[in-house]
């Protein structure tokens, strides 16, 4: 008879390995032991599914009694342990590794016994062990029927739910579960009682106070001494914080997403009109990296802001003196901070204006100066009111034509619901500027309707691969004036009529309401508010529309997602491309989309 037939035939749990800990050789009792059959010559050190120490500690491989015996050529002896099945059962036993050495004395390998602990006090003392562990676990840890019923309840289940065990030991877990997740847990139950593991299973319960909390489960079947599955054990871990860190992150992502888009669609249409209306390279040039900078710097106070606003005086500092130290600059006013979208607004205003002072105005000569003051006004809205005043200017007068710096100034104040009044007096520019201040910290706009541009005068507009679009009434709902101002041209440039631009939801419903248009583009996003109410009343109209984003798609509305797209930054060819198809589009599918759209909302 062979040494292996030998060992095959012994009632207690064999193996062999060799002297890296790979298993040569294991009986049936130790399969049985272990509860499942090792690949020879690949699996190390033992062949259970999980080793604990008695404690309930885990217990590495490479730390067990096997791995020692074979590390330091020594037996162990006197050594407990818990071997888990795959079926989450326990074994407690107790190991013999015992070194295998050549006629030479050099270790080959070793050979182990596993005597399972059958004692009934040691049992009751591994039970014991186990029951403190579970009592003093942080996580939620109980067992319950197979039917549902709650039979043990720790205190970290006390921690996490807020029942005491007497209140809910006895009653069915749905109790804990809302209400349309029971089938998930009938679905759960289901696979338990196949003898199937949940692992880290992320769901939803309900705390003794009503909250919501986010859980990660882990539900194991428990069987009896001959195998049955009898019921169920569960840890439930809280993971509300982490979950909300993650969509926190997911949504700065998204936002981050969104700003970066929106940016360089400014940035495009910064470069377009500054091309448009200089007067050589080298004028484009400079005016175009001196805005491009101006936003720049800008972003940069905002990211010290963790994107919140930005203080004025801080503001003032990175757009007015830039950096100087000069007593030609004085500027004084209470502590104000502008959210994000208006501190951005506000920079490009001041920027404009220290451009126009350093050229032409009150810091052009030595002699010059320039003060500016602001204060807030208390009333049925806050209101920021900015003073600036220019002294010492050389030849101050109105300009002869209305440069682009004016036309941003305007456009920008009035998509923020405030405005600006200029004076060329002779002693230097003086420009008054009204904003009206929300109390949130990122302030929607406030509810007042965008002055509309002049009506285009008439004209013979030149043949262009978008002559569909003359004399076209398209709506345009946009809030970033710089884009919009863009958009306006390359309409203008279509032979558009334009209609607008809106810049917030109250001027946007005015418009949708009461004006006559044939298209409309509409921005995803109104200063941090949805969209959903104006897309619904567009279909009313039955006007084709499209959406414009600097969001992933998914921001869309969901049921008008089918809708055109068009994504920032874009091009004034795709813009004027998507507007024409809309024009195009056949008149009864647009109605059909209409119709489909209402019904669903």
């Amino acid at each position: 008879m062979t040494v292996d037939n030998l060992l095959e035939a012994l009632p207690v749990a064999v193996y062999t390995t060799d002297s890296a800990g790979r298993i040569t050789f294991y009986n049936s009792a130790a399969a049985e032991l272990w509860g499942c059959r090792p690949e020879l010559g690949s699996a190390r050190w033992c062949g259970s599914w999980r080793l604990y120490w008695p404690d309930g500690r885990l217990l590495p491989y490479d730390d067990c009694p096997m791995a020692v015996t074979l590390k330091t050529g020594e037996p162990v002896r006197g050594v407990e342990a818990v071997a888990e099945r795959p079926d989450g059962t326990w074994v407690p036993f107790m190991p013999y590794p015992t070194p295998l050495r050549d006629a030479d004395g050099k270790l080959t390998g070793a050979i182990n016994l596993l005597m399972p602990l059958q004692d009934k006090k040691e049992h009751e003392i591994g039970r014991a062990r186990l029951a403190t562990i579970v009592e003093n676990s942080s996580d939620a840890i109980m067992s319950k029927t197979l039917q549902g019923i709650i039979e043990t309840w720790n205190a970290g289940a006390v921690r996490i739910f807020g029942y005491a065990p007497g209140e809910i030991i006895g009653q069915h877990i749905t109790r804990i579960i809302p209400p349309e997740l029971h089938a998930e847990e009938e679905d759960i139950l289901a696979r338990l009682r196949r003898g199937e593991r949940i692992e880290h299973y992320e769901t939803v319960r309900i705390a003794r106070d009503g909250r919501r909390i986010n859980i990660s489960l882990t539900a194991s079947p428990v069987r009896d001494p001959a195998g049955r599955i009898v019921g169920a054990s569960s840890i439930a871990r809280d993971i509300t914080e982490q979950t909300q860190t993650r969509q926190t992150q997911d949504l700065l992502l998204q936002e981050l997403n969104h700003r970066v888009k929106n940016m360089l669609a400014t940035i495009q249409a910064i470069a377009t009109q500054s091309l448009s209306r200089s007067s050589s390279p080298a004028a484009f040039v400079t005016s175009f990296v001196g805005r491009v900078q101006a936003l720049a710097r800008a972003h940069d106070l905002l990211v010290q802001g963790e994107l919140r606003g930005a203080w004025l005086a801080d503001i003032v500092r990175e757009q007015v003196l830039l950096g100087e130290t000069t007593t030609r600059i004085a500027f004084s006013g209470p502590p104000v901070r502008l959210g994000a979208r208006l501190a951005t607004h506000v920079a490009l205003v001041l920027h404009e204006l220290a451009t126009n002072a350093r050229k032409h105005g009150g810091l052009a000569t030595q002699e010059g100066g320039l003060s500016i003051a602001w204060r807030v006004e208390d009333g049925p809205e806050r209101t920021l009111v900015v003073e600036w005043r220019e002294t010492g200017g050389r030849d101050v007068r109105p300009p002869d034509r209305r440069g682009f710096g004016t036309t941003l100034i305007e456009k920008t104040l009035d998509s923020s619901g405030g405005g600006a009044t200029m004076r060329y007096d002779p002693d230097g520019l003086s420009c008054d500027i009204r904003l009206p201040l929300p109390e949130a910290e990122e302030p929607s706009l406030p509810q007042r309707l965008n002055r509309s541009p002049e009506e285009p005068k008439e004209r013979n507009w030149p043949a262009s691969r978008h002559a569909a679009l003359a004399g076209k009434r398209v709506l345009v709902i946009e809030d970033e004036p710089l884009i919009a101002m863009q958009i306006l041209r390359d309409l203008a440039d279509a032979g558009a009529r334009v209609v607008g631009p809106a810049g917030n939801l109250d001027a946007a419903r005015r418009l949708v309401n009461e004006a006559q248009f044939d298209l409309a583009l509409l921005d995803v996003n109104i200063a941090g508010q949805a969209v959903d109410e104006l897309a619904v009343m567009l279909s009313h109209k039955q006007v084709p529309f499209a959406f414009a984003t600097g969001y992933h798609p998914d921001a869309v509305p969901p049921r008008f997602r089918h809708r055109p797209l068009l994504v920032k930054p874009f091009l004034s060819e795709q813009l004027l491309s998507l507007l024409e198809r809309l024009l195009r589009a056949p008149e009864q599918a647009a109605v059909r989309a209409a119709r489909n759209e209402l019904t669903h909302s």
